[in-house]
């Protein structure tokens, strides 16, 4: 089974040998990032080195998804009025203060969208950090500066066949230490570990228990399985980040396909029983798992119910589903 995740560095390095090639064709035009109120060329937009996010990890981001609807030649940003919420709210647990309303943000959003002219699926990552260059790990005195930067992206994993999990040795970070429900930079270095161990023992990702030993979430995803009819996930208070992808999961599982959804504590010997499991976020998207510590669950093949919410997941996204076309904001008039 293949996955399709790749660090950071080599994305950017394959990007840009692209945007070179294409250059010299003629073919794309300067792509854009707005930092701190103004739209800068994304090849030299730059921070100081002592930035104080970069020193300590004192930023909080979102991960933002649009999506193109070829047959209607439009780029659809999905829920992201739901997304600027919860940065705001990071940011207020993190002593920063939002310089744009809900609104503006998805404003700023749709112009660097437009600005960069995608015809395929794009990440938008919008972020507010601690900018003062200074030592020192405080909040106070230290402004808070705005970027927002996008680029083109498919699938972060392969979400076509099943993924093969284990359970991580590493626990999940507490709300009384770097609280989860607040996307904030410096609690990656748990996701990092997390992720590196699961890969280096030969499997796709992990689940991650708390110090109390109950499920969380995935690496950096929230976690859903399945018995018979109903689907489990965890409580909005043990340990996870309250995903806006979850909150979807949940309303289209109930009010579209009539599953029961239960929101309660999951054990670890919970997962080996279950018929079916999936990851889901903005950049998991739905990710089938097939097989936990060894175990297959189910028969070992991606379960219909996750078929077929993913299938539903991918409509309602590209705007093709009425009912849910609120949540797709249109990015071309």
């Amino acid at each position: 089974m293949k996955i399709l995740y790749k660090p950071l560095a080599q994305i950017q390095k394959i990007r840009i040998i692209v945007i070179e090639a294409d250059e010299k064709k003629g073919l794309i035009m300067t792509e854009y990032v707005f930092l701190d109120g103004q739209y800068l060329d994304a090849k030299t937009a730059s921070i100081p080195v002592r930035t104080h996010a970069f020193l300590y990890g004192t930023s909080v981001f979102e991960g933002i998804r649009a999506y193109y609807n070829k047959e209607e030649d439009q780029l659809y940003a999905f829920r992201m009025k739901e997304h600027f919420e919860r940065l705001i709210n990071s940011g207020k647990i993190m002593h920063m203060h939002s310089k744009y309303s809900v609104d503006e943000w998805c404003g700023l959003v749709k112009d660097l969208l437009k600005k960069n002219n995608y015809r395929t699926d794009a990440y938008i990552r919008p972020q507010i950090f601690k900018s003062a260059c200074k030592i020192g790990p405080g909040l106070i005195d230290n402004p808070d500066s705005t970027l927002i930067f996008s680029f083109a992206m498919g699938d972060y994993i392969d979400v076509s066949n099943g993924l093969s999990v284990c359970v991580s040795n590493w626990r999940r970070v507490d709300d009384n230490a770097i609280p989860p429900r607040a996307k904030v930079s410096g609690s990656y270095a748990n996701t990092a570990l997390i992720i590196t161990d699961a890969r280096l023992a030969g499997f796709d990702d992990a689940i991650v228990l708390s110090q109390q030993g109950f499920v969380t979430e995935g690496s950096a995803m929230n976690f859903f399985l399945i018995h018979g009819n109903t689907l489990v996930t965890t409580e909005t208070t043990d340990n996870i980040l309250v995903g806006v992808t979850r909150n979807t999961v949940i309303e289209l599982a109930k009010n579209v396909m009539g599953l029961e959804v239960e929101e309660r504590e999951i054990s670890r010997s919970e997962l080996y029983t279950a018929d079916e499991a999936f990851y889901c976020g903005t950049g998991a998207q739905i990710s089938p798992i097939t097989k936990i510590d060894n175990r297959p669950l189910g028969s070992g093949v991606v379960g219909e119910h996750t078929k077929e919410l993913q299938k539903l997941y991918f409509d309602v996204v590209k705007g093709r589903v009425e009912k849910y076309k609120k949540w797709c904001t249109p990015i071309y008039d």
